[in-house]
């Protein structure tokens, strides 16, 4: 039987004796042990009950065997849906009663809370925790190596991300079989990544980079993986001379650079360093080639689209460009009023069409119609330029969005909580410009006539509703908000108001 997904990024290797995760214990994983580990919880995963299409959440720290379940997710048919670990209890409520999972694995701290929201929804939970303990590691040690791989069609789903929108609630991104592996084939080929490569991976693995960016280009070349639970300085440096990739988000390299032992011949044996997520500053492009001779290739992605356009790998890497759109990929710029192509070099907004294009919002038909056209292309809400070569350069985005620290945040879903607190009137949640995290989180508040609160206050409220990612890091208290002749909040005045 066939299985796309596995079939082409796990099969392959049950010969293969060659390492492929290197974790911060000093344990190895070769890619042979994968593939039987990958098995066993395949068997775990079809005992709680597990069917084809059915959703496997996990909510886990970054561990071999977190890498091992997306594996037997796809290995048993089932559609497998990563979540941050920073998520509180009222997101991850949300989250589990609209995926309506077949099965919850979390960390073995969280098993209690998780089991209040779960279990009524009829969904099982099993525990994984960051020494690698917990109930499903227990079950997939007393499992079978072997397992019938349960056979799914390149239009089958294989992932289901939530990425939020400017309504404030979350949309599940529906990826098929085909959108991923399409993907990663792409980026291979472009990035030219072999089973020589050994990728520093100290992204998050709930996120589209770090899950099927990284762990799928490895997979399906055999490259070694360095998985480091979390990214830290010394950790990273200390592995630059024994590999030759490195996946991050721009916040990774400015604290490079921020440390003096990074240096050229640190970077001797490394080939390529990859950056994505958020915008890479220009001066962060010169900084960190005139230090270690090596010049970042930027891309840009979506969760709904994986990777659209790369900067080359051979020629020209311009900053503040995310270069051209991979292979078997359509990008277009068109007039956000009127869909139709922009003349070249306008500003209009991004389209993009092609295999990497999912297959629309979970439970959503009437949003997935809004930005899916009927010729495929969907509408990114990003604006961008398009040279006449086909380069591509993003210039803003339509909509609030904030990315902090690689982190996508909607002001929308901010402004909400911070508007349910006694006392105040409302809110206007906005991006600035930061070194480090590429944007950070602003908070303009109203207050009542007569509320006594302060940005404390606010903080304080917000502390069990929000993830600490999405904290504003500044509050600031105004008589009110400025707008414009038709009633909607100026937020562009309240970027310059902040920054003056």
């Amino acid at each position: 039987m066939t299985n796309a997904l596995y079939d082409a990024l796990i099969a392959p290797h049950r010969d293969n004796d060659q390492p492929f995760l290197l974790c911060d214990d000093g344990s190895v994983v070769s890619y042979h042990s994968y593939v039987l580990r990958v098995a066993q919880m395949a068997n775990v995963l079809q005992k709680a009950g597990v069917t084809p299409g059915d959703r496997v959440v996990a909510q886990v720290p970054k561990h071999a065997d977190a890498v091992a379940l997306y594996g037997a997710a796809l290995q048993s048919g089932a559609v497998y849906l990563p979540l941050n670990t920073a998520y509180t209890q009222a997101e991850l409520s949300y989250f589990l009663t609209d995926a309506a999972p077949r099965l919850v694995v979390c960390d073995v701290q969280d098993e209690a809370a998780i089991d209040h929201i779960a279990v009524p929804l009829g969904a099982q939970v099993l525990t994984l925790s960051a020494e690698g303990r917990g109930s499903l590691v227990q079950a997939a040690d007393q499992a079978s190596t072997e397992f019938d791989t349960v056979a799914r069609g390149a239009d089958d789903l294989a992932g289901l991300l939530y990425t939020s929108g400017t309504t404030g609630r979350s949309k599940g991104a529906m990826m098929s079989h085909r959108n991923l592996l399409s993907n990663a084939q792409s980026l291979t080929e472009l990035w030219e990544i072999t089973d020589q490569d050994r990728l520093i991976h100290a992204l998050p693995i709930f996120h589209t980079h770090g899950l099927f960016v990284a762990l799928n280009t490895c997979l399906l070349t055999g490259a070694s993986i360095r998985l480091m639970a979390a990214f830290n300085v010394d950790g990273v440096l200390s592995e630059l001379s024994r590999s030759t990739l490195l996946m991050g988000v721009p916040t990774f390299y400015t604290r490079l650079l921020d440390d003096p032992r990074l240096t050229k011949d640190k970077c001797a044996s490394m080939r390529l360093f990859i950056s994505g997520s958020a915008p890479l500053l220009a001066e962060t492009h010169v900084a960190f080639e005139a230090r270690t001779s090596h010049r970042i290739l930027e891309r840009y992605g979506m969760t709904e689209t994986n990777m659209i356009t790369s900067n080359p790998y051979r020629g020209e890497r311009l900053a503040g460009t995310v270069g051209y759109a991979l292979p078997n990929v359509e990008v277009t710029v068109t007039d956000p009023e009127t869909g139709h192509p922009a003349p070249t070099g306008d500003v209009g907004m991004i389209e993009v069409r092609g295999a990497n294009v999912f297959q629309g919002y979970w439970n959503m038909p009437e949003k997935t119609a809004e930005e899916i056209r009927e010729t495929g292309f969907f509408i990114t809400g990003d604006l961008g330029i398009q040279s006449a070569d086909g380069r591509v350069s993003i210039v803003g985005r339509q909509k609030d969005l904030i990315i902090s620290g690689g982190y996508n945040i909607y002001p929308k879903e901010i402004e909400d909580v911070i508007n349910d607190i006694d006392g105040v009137l409302e809110s206007a949640v906005y991006g600035v410009p930061h070194p480090d995290f590429g944007e950070s989180v602003i908070a303009a508040v109203v207050l009542q006539d007569g509320a006594a609160l302060d940005g404390d206050a606010i903080a304080a409220r917000i502390e069990p509703l929000l993830a600490r990612f999405k904290h504003p890091r500044s509050y600031l208290i105004q008589q009110s908000l400025p707008r414009n002749t038709m009633g909607k909040v100026q937020k562009n005045v309240l970027r310059a108001q902040y920054s003056g």
